[in-house]
């Protein structure tokens, strides 16, 4: 394995992921549309001592995922070896919470392009650059992450462009596990739901973010990433699903 390898994350979060693959060796390309929340995650990662860079695009359009592959490629990594993307992680998402008859076309071009579009060029990319990686003292010649939801599983009220994007995210990540695992590239999910900003009710809200039983600890999602991404070759996760202690689902 390279010395300090790659992953490449899209979409930001609140940038839990970085620091988390930062500390274990990794250094990072982070894509995103938010340039504010980019930079944040990136000077983070390099005030503490790592080695992070943003890439932004102004969608996740099949076009721009491809595109920004070509700068993270070209960028000057440090380090005297051959970069090595080891690890990527699909986080990008398209919040559409809306009652089916107040959907619109752009609201469904933007699933589309999130869970869709921009999911095939990035896993395409990302396993390109897999293919070329020699096999590690795990077994496997990389490993790609997507974030899914409980609407991947079941739609709700408002959730038919949400889960309909959803849906199709699992059926891609479970389509490339059984496509590539024969190649020694490990395609897996996670399944989380973590959402503050819906919570509109001030002491819900206050509960959520001082009880760890009834909330999902950004930092403990990015280390179940982590742990898939060490996972080695005799077993392998496809599906995580994780959830609160008390979490009624």
């Amino acid at each position: 394995m390279s010395a300090r390898p790659i992953i490449v994350i899209a979409g930001v979060g609140n940038g839990s992921g970085t620091r988390v693959f930062s500390k274990a060796g990794y250094r990072v390309a982070l894509i995103a549309r938010g340039p504010d929340r980019l930079k944040k995650a990136t000077d983070d990662v390099n005030q503490a001592g790592g080695e992070a860079v943003a890439f932004p695009v102004e969608s996740y359009t099949y076009k721009a995922l491809t595109d920004v592959f070509g700068a993270i490629r070209a960028h000057p990594w440090s380090g005297q070896s051959k970069p090595e993307i080891r690890a990527a992680l699909w986080n990008a998402g398209a919040g559409v919470w809306k009652r089916f008859l107040d959907v619109t076309e752009q609201d469904l071009q933007l699933v589309v392009d999130t869970n869709i579009n921009g999911a095939f060029a990035f896993a395409h990319q990302v396993l390109q650059a897999f293919k070329e990686n020699a096999l590690d003292e795990r077994g496997k010649r990389g490993t790609l992450i997507f974030t899914g939801a409980t609407a991947s599983l079941r739609g709700n009220v408002t959730t038919s462009a949400f889960a309909a994007g959803k849906f199709a995210l699992r059926a891609l990540s479970q389509s490339l596990n059984k496509e590539f695992g024969q190649q020694n590239i490990h395609v897996s999910r996670i399944l989380t739901d973590l959402s503050l900003s819906r919570r509109t009710d001030e002491a819900a809200k206050k509960a959520f973010q001082e009880d760890a039983n009834v909330r999902l600890d950004p930092e403990s999602i990015a280390k179940s990433y982590l742990y898939l991404a060490n996972q080695d070759n005799s077993a392998w996760t496809w599906e995580l699903d994780l959830r609160p202690a008390h979490e009624k689902w």
